[in-house]
């Protein structure tokens, strides 16, 4: 399935760029420095204005990356980015008709959940990631006790992951983490480099945590 093809490679990556941007064109710039550092996949966000645009521009330049529409909160969104080349797509909250629409054309939908049940009304619903949000509402051994009843439930964490605590997330069982404003904070003053720097520090850091914790 395709689905499951896309799951894979984000999770052979194990880190996501979460990128919110004032303006498609900065959006993309954000996602070449992230995916220069090593980060394959890319969340372009439909805050950003033209999201659709720059998720389109970058799937066609960079076709090694898997790139993805965040903050997606309707079917018609959904649908716009699907067909603008988004390859996965990442919601705040579990949303029954985007779900419906991303398994008609099989592309994974990571609902942002937090609770238990929360968590296991979208996995009774098809959802193959969870996207635990706000992470920072939570603290990583929060996966540990998940996984005591849901054992084999796929949890992202997003939403308070910096370099300091990915190997907690890790050891406690996210599957791969998200990373936005601690990973994109140059983009504010412009020093696109360290993005690039940050992003490998990040996936770095996701695979020696993984040797670590297997």
């Amino acid at each position: 399935m395709k689905s499951d093809t896309i799951i894979k490679k984000i999770i052979d990556c194990g880190v996501i760029a979460v990128i919110r941007a004032k303006s498609s064109e900065d959006a993309l710039k954000i996602a070449e420095y992230s995916f220069k550092g090593g980060i394959k996949a890319l969340e372009i966000t439909f805050t950003t204005p033209d999201a659709e645009k720059a998720i389109k521009e970058f799937a066609s330049s960079f076709k090694e990356s898997i790139v993805g529409a965040g903050t997606v909160l309707d079917e018609e969104s959904a649908k716009k980015a699907y067909l603008n080349g988004a390859q996965f797509i990442v919601s705040p909250c579990f949303d029954d008709f985007v779900n419906e629409f991303c398994k008609s054309v099989d592309i994974p939908y990571f609902a942002g959940c937090l609770s238990p049940t929360e968590i296991y009304n979208a996995v009774k619903k098809g959802v193959k990631v969870i996207k635990v949000f706000p992470g920072n509402l939570c603290k990583p051994s929060y996966f540990k006790d998940i996984h005591g009843p849901f054992p084999h439930v796929k949890l992202l964490p997003s939403g308070g992951v910096n370099l300091d605590n990915i190997d907690e997330w890790i050891k406690n069982g996210a599957v791969a983490i998200s990373a936005g404003s601690s990973l994109i904070e140059p983009y504010k003053t412009g020093e696109y480099e360290k993005i690039t720097d940050l992003a490998f520090k990040y996936v770095e850091k996701v695979k020696k945590a993984r040797e670590l914790y297997k």
